[in-house]
């Protein structure tokens, strides 16, 4: 109950809240900390159930065997032929797998290995629950005799119990498992699987292909028929509108037409060319006009160009020209031989334009040519598309009887292409499925699993027994933290105070005895110590108060907290410093604070209402504490206490002593066994609140704080009394080297 222990001062409830998330590691560490023998015990009795398990069960092996599924398929239906190669999907493949674990494979499997008279199979075998409850003496192990019916419906659950078919990653490789209690009869089992889903899918073949190829013969007969009348339509359809069609399937006129197309488009280009180069040499022809000069012609048309006599007689008047200049320059221009020069050259240019003429001439010739052929083909054209006219309506309903027979054609081929393969694998059945590996006998037993079971069994223990202690620390309504506290008031907490370990005492002399004890060593708190700290954090509050009060009710909510000891400790502490103090004892159904400071005998609060004294010739001045002290009568017990405490004589009391000490404090009864409190509250400025840690419930912290609404409207804070302080460390998750440095009696170097 008393203060002498060493604990850190109160801090802000940001630092130790949980739920702040600055500490999850330590929260962690601390919440195993404290229920770790709870998860040891639910995880000590997870393993002993797997060592029951373990004794019970039998052992079990399992055989693997793995059959791949072909991608070569040939699908006959009569909505749809596919190719015999494509890829298989991923739901064709789960299918596979339903069908090697689908009854009829199963009842092959029965049948062949004659499972009903195997007492595995037959429900004789010790299973679990019948070794339970031969084990308990529940069930005798005799059945009545069952039917044929019953063997192979008993045989078929317990083998699809026992099997397991799977796909192997993305493969197409099903691996098919079986679980037996004897490892030769599982591999045996597994092969078996294999087989009957290999012969079934065989089976299944034949008849598919049977049932196809009478359908496909049926079916090619009808479109035979078809087809042919299909063709004779269009051979007499052609014959009665005298159509001809070409090699290619056009019609004789359509061919006609686009031949003649292509020439008309090559005549009128021919007509173009032929009028350019006219147009272009009688421009030229129209220059000889307009030159009389001795100069060169210079026809730019390709024909005369490449014309050798022109070019000839060019060459010659070039010659001529060079000697006429060298001889004018040498002779003279009149000499004779210059004169002759000139006139040979005169006649070489009339002959370069007469051979230009020529072949203007010859232009205009092939330009009529053209002209010409453009016009009969261009009136050919106007023929043939007047007399394909009547035939174009008749050839709508010719392509539309054309492609009625190719289609039934078609169909026909293909029908008969497939009829001739169904006849084919028909007598050369064959699979979509092989085994690439056999099963064989298991060497070790695949149940139970021993070390999968332990671990299992550890972690199912560790995750109850996690959630037990996490489900315990939620149902627990005690106060641990300052964080619980302040959240629980919405006030502050004022200081935490340890507990002080000391020996029980006789039952009959507990309560004197802990109260003497905690007064005696209230001197004993060192100055610079973290309980001292605590203390003066109180101070400061009450020194901070909004309304400067200075009439202190020490109360708490049920007997026993210790808000005698705090407050006999507080103003030993604030009277150490020089403080004018007055403790008053107005706890008068139990008066203990009289009783511990050693003045039961003397006269109190009860005589100064009763016998009217006066307060001066009843408080008592504590030699060792330096405090006054007002007692409360421990010979007479008052039944109506609260009209005492709310008496005029308390009133004037409280009032004088405002006025002639620095802080009154009043020890008052706890607030839910008795009313005193509600009644006096008015007369107190401030209240402190002791809460005895992990003892006193929030419902009852409550419920003494909603008792007075002046109480929880006037309190100053509340203070964390008993405090265990190694627990309380594994709740808030702190550390002490942060108060070390300024709780310790030591100076700062010495310290150090």
């Amino acid at each position: 109950m008393n203060m002498a222990g060493q604990f850190p001062p109160y801090t802000p409830a940001m630092d130790n809240d949980p739920s702040s998330g600055t500490l999850p590691m330590v929260q962690a560490r601390d919440f195993l900390g404290r229920q770790w023998r709870l998860i040891a015990l639910i995880t000590a009795f997870s393993i002993v159930l797997w060592g029951v398990y373990i004794a019970l069960s039998p052992s079990r092996y399992t055989a693997q065997a793995d059959m791949i599924i072909d991608t070569k398929r040939v699908v006959w239906t009569q909505a749809e032929m596919t190719a015999e190669n494509h890829m298989i999907e991923d739901a064709a493949v789960d299918s596979e797998i339903e069908t090697t674990k689908s009854e009829k494979v199963a009842m092959a499997v029965v049948n062949r290995l004659h499972l009903t008279a195997d007492p595995e199979f037959v429900g004789a075998g010790p299973g679990l629950k019948r070794r339970i409850l031969m084990l308990l003496k529940l069930s005798d192990g005799t059945q009545p005799k069952p039917s044929a019916d019953d063997l192979m419906r008993s045989a078929l659950g317990t083998l699809g119990g026992n099997l397991r078919v799977v796909r192997l990653g993305r493969s197409y490789i099903e691996q098919i498992a079986y679980t037996s209690l004897d490892r030769d009869k599982a591999a045996i089992i597994a092969n078996a699987f294999a087989d009957a889903y290999i012969e079934d899918q065989l089976q299944a073949k034949f008849e598919a292909t049977h049932r196809a190829s009478v359908w496909l013969e049926q079916r090619i007969g009808e479109l035979r028929e078809q087809a042919s009348d299909a063709y004779r339509k269009v051979q007499d359809f052609k014959s009665e509108n005298g159509i001809i069609i070409g090699v290619d399937g056009k019609l004789a006129s359509e061919v006609e037409l686009d031949q003649l197309g292509i020439a008309l488009a090559k005549a009128r280009a021919d007509t173009s060319q032929a009028r350019a180069k006219l147009d272009r040499i009688t421009r030229v022809l129209e220059q000889r006009t307009q030159k009389e000069s001795l100069d060169i012609p210079d026809p730019v048309v390709t024909d005369a160009l490449s014309n050798p006599v022109i070019t000839r007689l060019r060459q010659q008047f070039l010659d001529d020209q060079s000697k006429e200049s060298e001889w004018s320059a040498r002779y003279g221009a009149d000499h004779l031989a210059a004169k002759n020069l000139r006139a040979e050259m005169a006649a070489l240019q009339r002959s370069i334009w007469d051979e230009i003429s020529r072949i203007a001439e010859s232009y205009k010739s092939e330009l009529q040519i053209a002209r010409s052929q453009e016009e009969s083909i261009d009136k050919r054209m106007t023929e043939v598309f007047q007399k394909s006219a009547a035939t174009r309506q008749s050839q709508v309903r010719l392509r539309e009887l054309e492609t009625a027979a190719n289609s039934y054609r078609g169909i026909y081929e293909t029908f008969l292409t497939r009829f001739t393969q169904s006849v084919q694998q028909q007598s050369f059945p064959s699979t979509e499925a092989r085994v690439v590996t056999v099963a064989s006998a298991p060497p070790l037993p695949s149940a139970p699993n021993t070390q999968l079971t332990l671990a299992l069994a550890i972690i199912c223990g560790l995750g109850l027994g996690g959630l037990a202690a996490f489900t315990r620390e939620q149902m627990s309504r005690q106060i641990h933290t300052r964080a619980q506290l302040e959240k629980l008031l919405g006030t502050s907490c004022l200081a935490v105070l340890p507990a002080v370990a000391e020996k029980r005492p006789v039952l009959r002399k507990r309560r004197a005895t802990q109260d003497s004890t905690a007064f005696r060593r209230i001197n004993e708190v060192a100055p610079f110590s973290a309980t001292a700290e605590a203390l003066r954090y109180i101070k400061v509050a009450i020194d901070l108060h909004p309304t400067g009060g200075k009439v202190i009710g020490i109360v708490s909510a049920l007997p026993g907290e210790g808000k005698t000891t705090v407050a006999a400790a507080f103003a030993a502490f604030v009277a150490k410093g020089g403080a004018r103090t007055l403790l008053v004892d107005a706890d008068l159904r139990n008066p203990s604070m009289t009783r511990a400071l050693g003045y039961g005998g003397q006269p109190g609060l009860l005589n100064m209402v009763a016998d009217k004294s006066a307060f001066e010739d009843l408080v008592i001045t504590d030699s060792k504490f330096k405090f006054d002290f007002l007692p409360s009568s421990t010979k007479i017990r008052s039944s109506n206490s609260s009209d005492v405490l709310t008496s005029p004589a308390m009133k004037d009391m409280l009032k004088a002593a405002r006025s002639d000490y620095d802080y009154v404090l009043v020890d008052l009864p706890p607030l839910l066994p008795v009313v005193d409190v509600k009644a006096v509250a008015h007369l107190l400025d401030a209240f402190v609140l002791v809460v005895e840690w992990g003892s006193t419930s929030t419902d009852e912290i409550l419920k003494a704080i909603n008792t007075s609404p002046i109480v929880s409207e006037r309190l100053l804070g509340a203070v964390l009394n008993k405090a265990d302080e190694a627990v309380m460390r594994r709740f808030e998750g702190y550390s002490d080297r942060r108060y070390d440095y300024y709780t310790n009696d030591k100076f700062p170097a010495e310290a150090a």
